[in-house]
């Protein structure tokens, strides 16, 4: 809305151009979701549904009787603010659809007595991955590039959507299994919005940066970039309570949403390998207990019996580490194997 509104006014008063510039756009974003954010969340956390504990979880008990579901609220400004800073397009207003959407179901889930059934919550992950695969090719052959090549490769549309919704799947998933620690999953996530937005501004979306790494340049990166770093903004205002101890709960309507759009701003960024680099950790800690359970269930393999999943509840049941501990060291790993791990998929090529 503030680009289109500045294109009529800037023949009025001259500085309404900082309307057109990006950085300025997303100084403005970043500041308004994470006052509102912070502002709004006590004062709205009494109308959510409070925590029932989870089953099989390490001190799950701690957790009940807090707010959960704060990230209807989060994901909520996140999308207003967006909407009022990003360039209007359909792929863009689809993405933010499909946030909503997963948020939604994430909310249901959250103030539904038991949880709804683990069958239900995939299906309809499935079809909100579905939907965004679709809005980020925008119905086109998409260019990708990858670790080892020089040169983008050319993916058709019916090869393209099954696997990006494979990829936007498990992202919501690792995500939302990643959710059980005070601040680790809003911390852990936040790093990788500020990874992707860097790498979508500041690589793929800057054209002269992407020649000399020979990656291909997309021209709307940059407009991608300012969700990233919207969302790093709402997290940071949900940390200030979600600290440890936690003053109130993300839950499935915050984590399920972030996942989605981590996987999505993957995809806008050209490289399905990048989910390995700006979000390792959430995978291995979430998502290899995903592979445990499929392997025991489908096939009956029971590898990694010793190990409990997610990852963060073996560490505080078989190692003693505490919550700080856990947090702390997790988002070391994230922070120190990011750049490295980055620098390594760009310049091994």
């Amino acid at each position: 809305m503030l680009p289109w509104l500045g294109q009529y006014l800037i023949d009025i008063y001259g500085p309404f151009r900082l309307l057109s510039s990006r950085l300025f756009l997303i100084s403005v974003g970043a500041i308004l979701a994470s006052l509102f954010t912070w502002y709004l969340l006590p004062r709205l956390g009494k109308y959510l549904p409070t925590d029932r504990g989870r089953a099989h979880a390490v001190a799950a008990q701690q957790s009940v009787g807090k707010p959960v579901g704060a990230g209807i609220i989060f994901i909520s400004i996140f999308l207003l603010v967006s909407v009022l800073i990003i360039p209007i397009k359909l792929a863009f207003l689809g993405i933010l659809g499909c946030t909503l959407l997963a948020s939604l179901e994430g909310f249901q889930d959250d103030k539904t007595e038991g949880g709804w059934s683990e069958l239900r919550l995939g299906l309809i992950d499935l079809g909100i991955a579905f939907l965004g695969a679709l809005f980020v090719s925008e119905f086109n052959t998409m260019y990708i590039w990858l670790p080892l090549i020089k040169t983008a490769i050319a993916v058709p549309l019916w090869l393209y959507i099954p696997l990006a919704t494979g990829l936007i799947w498990l992202t919501i998933n690792a995500t939302n299994c990643t959710d059980g620690v005070d601040g680790l999953s809003g911390s852990l996530s936040a790093l990788a919005f500020v990874a992707l937005g860097a790498i979508l501004y500041g690589v793929v979306g800057h054209q002269d940066i992407s020649r000399y790494l020979l990656v291909p340049h997309y021209p709307d990166g940059a407009d991608w970039a300012m969700m990233a770093f919207v969302m790093v903004a709402c997290l940071a205002g949900y940390l200030w309570y979600n600290a440890y101890p936690s003053a109130m709960l993300m839950g499935d309507a915050g984590s399920r949403a972030i996942g989605f759009l981590i996987g999505t701003l993957v995809l806008a960024a050209g490289n399905p390998f990048l989910i390995f680099v700006v979000a390792g950790v959430i995978l291995v800690n979430g998502a290899t207990g995903l592979l445990k359970v499929a392997l025991l269930r489908f096939f009956k393999i029971g590898i990694f019996r010793s190990v409990r999943y997610p990852l963060h509840d073996h560490v505080r049941q078989k190692l003693g580490w505490s919550n700080t501990q856990v947090l702390v060291r997790f988002v070391l790993l994230q922070a120190l194997g990011m750049p490295i791990l980055f620098l390594l998929l760009l310049k091994v090529r």
